[in-house]
């Protein structure tokens, strides 16, 4: 079964969502499930720093040995930072996906951004 941190939130298409740091900025990644369906990671594209993102939209990609996935933004916001490792690492996705594999942070256009998010036993829930 694929780890599951309880303190994180997730949505339907296998993106994590970290609690925002004392600058309300939130960090985001693939879950541990997203990146053992998607195989060895080869390359991410990720968005621009500085980039608008609106929630539910494609943001970037992620190819791997078996397929191209679509990142979706979580949240809507501005993207305040990229995980620049990933371009010399991109197995660190499979490696670490909760950890040094995360992809990109936003700050938050909403407070309320958590509404529209699964808590890890929905989450659960939905992979059965």
């Amino acid at each position: 079964m694929s780890e599951i941190p309880a303190d994180l939130s997730y949505t339907a298409e296998h993106e994590w969502v970290a609690d925002p740091g004392a600058d309300g900025v939130v960090r985001i990644g693939i879950t541990d499930h997203a990146q053992s369906e998607l195989g060895d990671v080869v390359f991410v594209q990720l968005p621009e720093v500085g980039e608008a993102v609106e929630a539910g939209a494609a943001v970037g990609e992620i190819e791997s040995t078996k397929s191209v996935s679509d990142i979706f933004a979580p949240v809507s916001g501005e993207v305040t930072a990229v995980n620049d490792r990933l371009e010399e690492e991109p197995a660190a996705v499979n490696t670490a996906p909760y950890g040094e594999g995360w992809l990109f942070e936003v700050r938050p256009a909403d407070e309320d951004y958590r509404s529209g998010l699964l808590d890890a036993e929905g989450y659960a829930a939905q992979l059965g």
